[in-house]
C-alpha cells in the first residue's frame, strides 16, 4: 500500500492533473481531500474522456471526467479482501480508508501481486539465497 496520496482539487484542469500524475508517477488521483473524496480520475479517464473526445485539457476540469463511484477497502482488510473487491468491481486500484473514513493510502493490483509472490515463499527463498541465509 502506498501511504503518500496526492489529491487533485475539484477545480483542477485535466492538464494540471495530468502534470501532477506525471510528476509523481501515478496512474490515478483521488479528487477532493482525504476526508471528502469526490471521485477518482485515472490516466484512462484522461485518455478516453478528454483526448479521444476532443476536449480541451486546459479548460476541462477533473470533475468533468472523473469516476464518481469510489472503490475502497479498509486499512485493516487483508490482501484477500482487497483482491476480492478489485475482482468484483473490475478495478486495478482501491483507496484505503481508516476507521474515520479518511483516505490513508492506495492499494494496487501490483501491490497485491508483489505481496502474494513474497508470501508464496518463491521470492523469499530466492532473496534468502541471494543474501546468504
Amino acid at each position: 500500500m502506498s501511504r503518500d496520496v496526492e489529491f487533485a482539487a475539484a477545480g483542477d484542469t485535466v492538464q494540471q492533473a495530468a502534470t501532477l500524475m506525471g510528476e509523481i508517477d501515478v496512474g490515478a488521483l483521488p479528487v477532493g481531500s482525504a476526508v471528502r473524496t469526490l471521485g477518482v480520475v485515472t490516466a484512462r479517464d484522461l485518455l478516453l474522456r478528454v483526448c479521444a473526445a476532443g476536449r480541451d485539457p486546459t479548460t476541462t476540469t477533473v470533475t468533468d471526467v472523473m469516476t464518481a463511484e469510489i472503490h475502497h477497502c479498509r486499512a485493516d482488510d487483508g490482501v484477500e479482501t482487497a483482491l476480492d473487491l478489485m475482482a468484483s468491481r473490475h478495478v486495478r486500484r482501491l483507496l484505503v480508508r481508516d476507521g474515520h473514513d479518511a483516505v490513508v493510502g492506495w492499494v494496487t493490483l501490483s501491490d497485491i501481486s508483489r505481496r502474494l509472490l513474497i508470501d508464496s515463499g518463491t521470492v523469499r527463498t530466492a532473496l534468502d539465497e541471494l543474501s546468504g541465509r
